[in-house]
């Protein structure tokens, strides 16, 4: 790997080019020689490492049922209060805009409190915007639905850094599926979600709302619920163990003060460097490795085409006489897609490695445009065109979130992925935004169309010989 990538595994086939792994035998997250005993600050980082992983996973679940509700309800509620089908697609926008908002904010609280805390304001965030729309949809005031609408983006930003989490501790030679199977923890939940449109109407009628809202009832349980697995269960922290055993420590919140940054202590008696120069270092680091450089397009890329086609299928779906629970199953099915096989695609990531996967994605996403841009009133084709841009999103994100940690020094590490994530986000808010505009100009096969263009920069990259070295 060039550049100042870290040189832990070879992007291509996810491993060291002996077949190893990088970095001295028993530090933690790395085995040792076979046959030498692993030494006690190992092995309890092991037994930590898979009490996290399912912590994490559980929170997901739930907490992805209160993201699977409204994300076609958002968009419907917003597009029956405006009466416009390019105002509908805020919903989808405004969310999007806020887990990029709130993405570099929540990664600095882990980074400096441990992922407890950062996880659990993103979700306790999350849980008030679901309120506020609620207060909001009753008095029919969009501005407020869609400020609604950004704070539950944090929802979306905390289950981001999930993945993140799960890699703290993990073993360079399965960081790929312990990633994984935190993101296809949320299939379960965000498959329940959209389902809950059906159920939901008489929760509406009940509390007198529109009957696109009943679901954010839902939300509000499933983020509170969220938080406190988080809150209450995930101890120790592990982003705060691995940075103390980084250390040579052996607690995980040492005593005086120094923040949980892997890579090493804050000198005594120094201030921490100002955000904007870690993030501007952190900039720096990935444009001169081309691995991570990779990794970050092509996370951020196939976000815009997931987020700005998945934006207006409910609305295409409704014109061509789509019931509401139709518009739940294909977003149901969309979800399964993006989450469902995660663990197989981390599997094959770790396996055959992290650039074949990313190339694999973009193939699947131009499978997708096809399906769906030419679907026509066909309802089966536009579903299936769903699954399958789900499908490409996860080879994506999976695949290049692995690189892009795993090419990124520990000192840059927390920086980086909240940097990945806001950007991941703003390009999917830029994609949701112009979404609706372009199917009143080019109509829903031209919104694939257009999508389908964002792979020419990760295929450029990924191909290129030097992401290769």
């Amino acid at each position: 790997m060039s550049g100042t990538a870290h040189p832990r595994n070879d992007p291509a086939g996810g491993r060291c080019p002996d077949g190893g792994t990088a970095g001295p035998p028993g530090t933690p997250g790395r085995p040792g020689p076979p046959g030498i005993p692993q030494d006690p600050d190992r092995a309890r980082a092991a037994v930590v490492q898979r009490r996290t992983v399912r912590v994490l996973m559980a929170a997901q679940i739930i907490a992805g049922i209160g993201m699977g509700s409204m994300l076609a309800s958002g968009s419907l509620l917003v597009g029956r209060l405006t009466g416009s089908d390019a105002g509908a697609g805020l919903a989808t926008t405004c969310t999007t805009l806020g887990a990029a908002l709130f993405g570099i904010p929540l990664a600095t609280l882990s980074r400096s409190r441990g992922r407890r805390i950062g996880l659990g304001t993103g979700w306790l965030i999350a849980a008030a915007g679901s309120v506020l729309v609620l207060v909001a949809a009753r008095l029919g005031w969009v501005p407020l639905v869609l400020a609604g609408s950004l704070l539950i983006g944090s929802a979306t930003a905390a289950n981001l850094q999930s993945r993140y989490a799960a890699a703290d501790l993990a073993e360079d030679a399965h960081r790929a599926r312990a990633l994984s199977l935190v993101v296809w923890s949320t299939t379960l939940g965000s498959v329940i979600g959209p389902n809950l449109s059906g159920p939901g109407e008489p929760v509406a009628r009940a509390l007198g709302e529109p009957q696109e809202a009943g679901t954010f009832v839902f939300s509000v349980g499933a983020f509170l619920i969220g938080w406190a697995l988080i809150w209450f269960l995930l101890r120790p922290d592990p982003l705060r163990l691995a940075a103390a055993l980084a250390r040579g420590e052996t607690e995980d919140a040492p005593a005086d003060g120094r923040p949980a940054l892997p890579g090493g202590p804050t000198p005594t008696g120094t201030r921490p460097a100002p955000f904007t120069t870690r993030i501007a270092a952190a900039l720096r680091h990935v444009r001169a490795s081309p691995a991570a450089l990779l990794g970050l397009v092509a996370t951020v890329l196939g976000h815009a085409v997931m987020v700005s086609v998945m934006t207006m299928s409910p609305i295409h779906l409704a014109h061509h006489g789509a019931a509401l629970s139709v518009v739940g199953f294909s977003i149901s099915l969309h979800i399964a897609g993006m989450y469902a096989l995660s663990p197989l695609i981390g599997w094959l990531t770790d396996r055959i490695g992290r650039i074949r996967v990313i190339l694999a994605g973009q193939l699947i996403y131009v499978c997708a445009a096809v399906v769906a841009g030419t679907a026509g009133d066909s309802q089966g084709a536009v579903v299936t065109g769903l699954f399958l841009l789900g499908l490409g999103w996860s080879c994506a994100t999976v695949a290049g979130s692995t690189l892009l940690t795993e090419s990124t020094a520990p000192e840059h590490r927390s920086e980086v992925q909240g940097l990945a994530d806001t950007l991941m986000n703003l390009a999917g808010a830029a994609g949701g935004a112009l979404a609706g505009g372009l199917v009143a100009l080019i109509g829903y096969s031209g919104l694939n169309a257009a999508a389908s263009l964002l792979i020419l920069p990760v295929l450029v990259l990924a191909l290129a010989p030097r992401s290769r070295t």
